[in-house]
């Protein structure tokens, strides 16, 4: 039985953190575990199939979000980062044995992997990720349109006394 086009996840304006390339990338993750939900259809040979063919592109995908959300989190000097990066690469050890699990031949259900998928991703946005997300509006410069941008002068802001006149401005402006 296909799931068809069922969201497992919604998007909502609650995810996001203002910063579009990281917003973007959120949404590309929820659309990802709609997809590999969809696909879940309790017929083994066909899941396996769809996993063998999804699930490399899928970790090379969530790699590269993580990289991105690294950078910037040591470009900015988030004190978290040590933290965030030790829940990345767990994430990644666990999806890992799940792919050598399967492919030894254990029986892993697209359905119970997608739930995981999504539980870890609302969970890790939700909690882990807005841990950041309220240190990089505290920097940012706030664009017109609504937008949050961070530049390197945002990031030298950061960095000084929060006595000094320019961290008040800094902190008003964001």
């Amino acid at each position: 039985m296909s799931r068809g086009n069922f969201e497992l996840i919604t998007w909502s304006n609650t995810f996001s953190c203002g910063i579009k390339l990281i917003d973007d990338q959120h949404k590309n993750l929820v659309n990802l575990v709609n997809e590999m939900f969809s696909h879940a259809s309790g017929d083994e040979e066909r899941e396996k199939m769809y996993f063998n063919r999804i699930i490399l592109e899928a970790v090379k995908y969530i790699k590269g979000h993580f990289a991105t959300e690294e950078k910037i989190m040591i470009a900015t000097k988030f004190s978290g980062y040590a933290e965030h990066k030790r829940a990345h690469d767990q994430f990644i050890a666990e999806v890992a044995k799940n792919i050598l699990d399967f492919g030894s031949g254990k029986r892993l259900s697209l359905y119970t992997f997608t739930n995981y998928l999504k539980n870890w991703v609302l969970s890790h946005i939700a909690v882990i990720d807005k841990q950041y997300f309220v240190y990089l509006k505290k920097i940012a410069t706030l664009k017109p349109d609504g937008r949050i941008s961070i530049s390197l002068e945002d990031i030298q802001a950061a960095n000084i006394d929060k006595n000094d006149i320019s961290y008040k401005v800094l902190k008003h402006s964001a």
